[in-house]
């Protein structure tokens, strides 16, 4: 129920509002009947938020919203449901995904790997000869009732017709046979950081191993086909309506593996342009080439202007465009637990040194990739030596990932004024780890110790080629402490109340963004994206809160997304292109 202060500190407020200047105080939108998280403290729900120009104007009793009417403001009933600030992936790799989204059979959310190999054939029936079938990413053996990987000659026997890519995590890619055959691999094909599997007969199995860099995994999905430019906009299009179904209001992009700037940005900025984008998306600029990095930020950093409007993907955003995550590629330690932890290069230090002296320098928020403690340590250290230089003075900077970072590392992030961005990879690669480095106790990453120590936390997905790019399985493993086979992994201490877990990736998130001011919370002044759940998160048995999605979704102020009562209210999508897309056929993350 709403508590006395939360249901009268709107309205007192609202007299002021309405005296000040009556006709700026008309609403534009009100949504009643809600229980409505204000999430600007614990336990606070209102009845009724209004909305202005696309930000909050007011939130309190349904009388008091309502005196804010006007034969033109959109009326909306929640229905006694729950509302929440929309969710904000602090990393997750939102343009990349836009680019490929209609071309790929996501297998996220299935429950059985005979369910998977079934949609695997029955999208091979209907792709054209020359495009291939790919499951890229989302997924692990754990999720499926079988909890066990699919083999080659399943794979095959599904598909024996058309080219077939799947890649399991950053482990693993599976090719058919008529996959190697167009790919042109043999006995003969070498890859730096990985192999070629081969049989008794010198002949590739079909299976890529990455060991431990995924290099061999990116360079063989680059090779498969691409969506054209038109299809592209359209993929991007779905995409975002898919995030919208799940929530996601808001989106920072980490950059990629051949995500190369400004080319493969084009079609988000050409869609924010024409004002449809429906995600508020801020991006970091991803070094592409090994031992190069440096060339490229300073090309950059001369193009681009962070907060300066001129980039921003949404207009009513805030573009956080910074450095990362992939600083250099000396750095990166590729969580791949089916491997040993790889030791970074000893020249990684003065690469990445440059590289930090010149984004500080420029004042541009920076991130970096570092699963392990013993990468984190060496990465601390080179930005220490940095600030000292040239000080930091209040530039943002993120470390990314932390499975294993210690308590003193976390102390030293503090000290230079940066945060942390965790995601739910645990939840797909608690098994592997345990595998290979035995039972835990210590809550990986440890999201307890680092609030603790007061460090800003934003929490993601990392979608979509590990893990999935649906938050509310990183929700649903951040209260409950469990992977996607149901394993505890966190002892039950270190496990979050829902409404810290909802902070992490609604306030949490957009302090990773330079947005703590104006998103996060349902308050007046804040932009006005909340979403409308089926069920109520703060109360429903927590195995639910994985299948979670909105049955509204409003950004900026405006409907996006509605489900049910609410799809009348929502924009229409133009078809998804191709037509014999996997998404026309299936969608995409699978809780239906």
């Amino acid at each position: 129920m709403p508590t006395l202060r939360s249901t009268l500190l709107p309205i007192l407020g609202l007299a002021g509002l309405l005296s000040a200047d009556a006709a700026r105080a008309q609403a534009d939108l009100i949504l009643t009947n809600g229980k409505i998280a204000t999430m600007a403290r614990e336990g606070e729900f209102v009845q009724a938020v209004a909305v202005k120009d696309g930000k909050v104007l007011a939130t309190g009793s349904n009388a008091a919203m309502l005196e804010l009417k006007t034969p033109r403001t959109r009326l909306i009933d929640a229905g006694g449901r729950t509302v929440i600030p929309g969710l904000n992936d602090s990393h997750v790799h939102v343009i990349r995904q836009g680019l490929n989204y209609n071309m790929e059979l996501r297998w996220d959310g299935v429950t059985s790997l005979k369910r998977a190999l079934e949609m695997l054939k029955e999208q091979a029936a209907r792709t054209p000869e020359g495009e291939w079938v790919k499951v890229v990413g989302g997924w692990n053996e754990y999720q499926f009732e079988e909890k066990r990987l699919p083999t080659l000659a399943e794979i095959n026997a599904a598909v024996p017709d058309r080219p077939v890519f799947i890649l399991y995590l950053y482990g693993l890619g599976f090719l058919n046979q008529k996959g190697i055959a167009t790919l042109g691999y043999d006995n003969n094909t070498r890859f730096k950081d990985g192999e070629v599997e081969l049989d008794a007969a010198g002949k590739p199995t079909g299976k890529l191993v990455a060991k431990p860099n995924a290099l061999i995994l990116y360079s063989t999905l680059a090779k498969t086909n691409k969506l054209g430019r038109d299809d592209q906009l359209n993929s991007t299009l779905h995409f975002y309506r898919e995030l919208n179904r799940l929530g996601v209001t808001s989106a920072i992009d980490a950059g990629g593996g051949f995500q190369n700037y400004p080319d493969d940005y084009g079609v988000t900025l050409a869609l924010a342009r024409a004002g449809k984008l429906t995600v508020r998306t801020s991006y970091y600029l991803f070094a592409q080439r090994a031992g190069k990095e440096l060339e490229d930020f300073q090309r950059w950093t001369a193009m681009t202007h962070p907060d300066k409007n001129d980039h921003m993907f949404y207009p009513n955003g805030f573009s956080a465009e910074g450095g990362g995550e992939n600083l250099v590629a000396s750095a990166a330690d590729f969580e791949n637990f089916l491997e040993p932890r790889p030791d970074l290069p000893e020249h990684m230090e003065g690469e990445l040194e440059g590289v930090v002296s010149h984004l500080v320098q420029k004042r541009w928020p920076f991130r970096l990739h570092a699963t392990y403690g013993e990468s984190i340590d060496r990465d601390l250290a080179v930005i220490e030596k940095v600030n000292a230089k040239t000080p930091l003075n209040g530039l943002r900077f993120i470390v990314d990932h932390a499975e294993t970072i210690s308590d003193a590392q976390i102390a030293r992030i503090k000290r230079l004024g940066g945060g942390i961005a965790v995601q739910d990879r645990m939840h797909f690669q608690g098994e592997a780890y345990w595998k290979r480095y035995g039972e835990q106790t210590r809550q990986m990453p440890p999201i307890r110790r680092m609030l603790e120590l007061g460090v800003p936390v934003g929490l993601g997905t990392d979608g979509t080629r590990v893990s999935s790019y649906n938050p509310w399985p990183s929700l649903y493993w951040a209260v409950s402490g469990k992977t996607a086979g149901g394993m505890q992994t966190w002892r039950k201490e270190d496990v979050l109340g829902r409404h810290a877990a909802l902070k992490l990736m609604t306030a949490g998130s957009a302090w990773m963004s330079g947005e703590e001011q104006v998103k996060g919370t349902i308050e007046r002044g804040q932009y006005a994206d909340f979403v409308v759940l089926p069920q109520d998160y703060f109360t429903m048995d927590v195995e639910g809160i994985k299948r979670l999605e909105s049955v509204l979704t409003v950004v900026n102020g405006r409907v996006v997304y509605g489900a049910g009562p609410y799809a009348p209210l929502a924009p229409q999508l133009p078809p998804v292109s191709p037509g014999w897309s996997p998404v026309a056929t299936f969608g995409g993350y699978q809780n239906r």
